[in-house]
């Protein structure tokens, strides 16, 4: 097992993450030992229901089986697990258990922050992507009609456990949508300022069929990895007010083309990946790095065979841009980098050659 812990210094505020590849029948008494009510409610994924909902040994009375995909961060689903909740006479001395990916992990922490001004909630991500991002930081939300998680809250949870075993089970293009995540992070380790130097850029490139073969032990070391340079990152600007932004390297961009596909063409982390495609871009037009930086992107992305997403038209993709919480009515926000390992934020404005 694996034990880190994220501590919020200035709020006095720490929580666990626990990172193994024991037993899932194993799960409920250890995350049982988190809480402090009688009472909970599980949100969880309707698929990871299915495949885990037996052995996961949870009763059907206290589970809130969320349909997968990111539709379902609604209004109205919110509005249905709060009312779940309170049939359940939940207090603020219970809890919120979130068993999925993360769109379970995110409406079921912005319910948790926001029942009762705010209850116990404990994240139990199931895929990759949950594992290194979602699930950890406290970014909780949910979608509107006009763009991403742009209804949210910043809270953070009271555990994290991660199991190995939720993996095997993933297909394959679940799977590298989180590892559209994971790269993210090779690409912008110097930025978050971590007191290890992981060379993430070289694990990935000696790991590659190893990681793409799931393997356990080297999956726990990624896992691992990436959280700690989160955790480097969110324990220094937990709210997004400077330094947390780098995460958002490949997510201006990636979040319009899921946006102007609704949702439904692409998944997450391969609108991460063109993101990334599109800041290097980006980069290379306006001198911040030479050909041969993107060409060394190119080469560790094109190890893991990502999905090919085309180009948009910049009259289209660039209002949508404009709507991303990140931006404002006068500029759009982008991570670009910089460096070897190394991005900076950027405005639409600061540039004289932009596309």
């Amino acid at each position: 097992m694996i034990n880190l812990e994220v501590n919020l210094a200035e709020k006095n505020y720490n929580y666990p993450i626990y990172i193994n590849n024991e037993n899932i029948s194993e799960l409920k008494k250890e995350i049982l030992k988190k809480t402090t009510g009688k009472k909970f409610v599980v949100v969880i994924s309707e698929k990871v229901n299915k495949l885990y909902g037996k052995i996961l040994g949870f009763n059907n009375t206290d589970k809130f089986v969320l349909k997968d995909g990111e539709k379902q961060k609604t209004l109205e689903n919110y509005k249905k697990i709060i009312d779940f909740c309170l049939n359940k006479k939940l207090t603020r001395e219970d809890a919120i258990i979130a068993i999925g990916g993360g769109v379970v992990g995110d409406i079921a922490g912005f319910v948790a922050a926001t029942y009762m001004r705010g209850i116990t909630y404990i994240q139990v991500p199931t895929t990759l992507l949950a594992c290194v991002d979602s699930s950890v930081g406290g970014k909780t939300a949910i979608n509107v009609s006009l763009g991403k998680n742009l209804i949210g809250s910043f809270y953070q949870p009271s555990a994290v456990f991660i199991n190995i075993n939720f993996l095997k089970t993933l297909d394959e293009r679940n799977f590298k949508s989180g590892l559209g995540e994971v790269v993210k992070y090779a690409f912008i380790e110097k930025s978050c300022c971590c007191v290890e130097d992981f060379n993430l850029t070289n694990f990935l490139d000696k790991n590659f069929q190893k990681i793409l073969d799931k393997d356990s032990k080297i999956l726990e070391e990624l896992i691992k990895i990436c959280l700690l340079l989160k955790i480097s990152v969110i324990q220094k600007d937990e709210k997004e007010s400077g330094l947390r932004r780098i995460l958002n390297l490949g997510h201006t961009y990636g979040h319009a083309v899921e946006k102007i596909t609704k949702y439904k063409k692409y998944t997450h982390g391969e609108c991460v990946v063109a993101g990334i495609y599109f800041a290097f871009d980006l980069a290379l037009k306006n001198n911040l790095i030479d050909k041969n930086y993107v060409f060394f992107m190119q080469d560790i992305l094109k190890k893991f065979n990502f999905i090919n997403i085309p180009k948009f038209k910049m009259e289209k993709i660039i209002p949508v841009m404009k709507l991303d919480k990140k931006s404002s009515s006068d500029f759009i926000r982008f991570i670009l980098p910089v460096e070897y390992s190394l991005v900076k934020e950027f405005e639409l404005n600061d540039f004289l050659t932009i596309f």
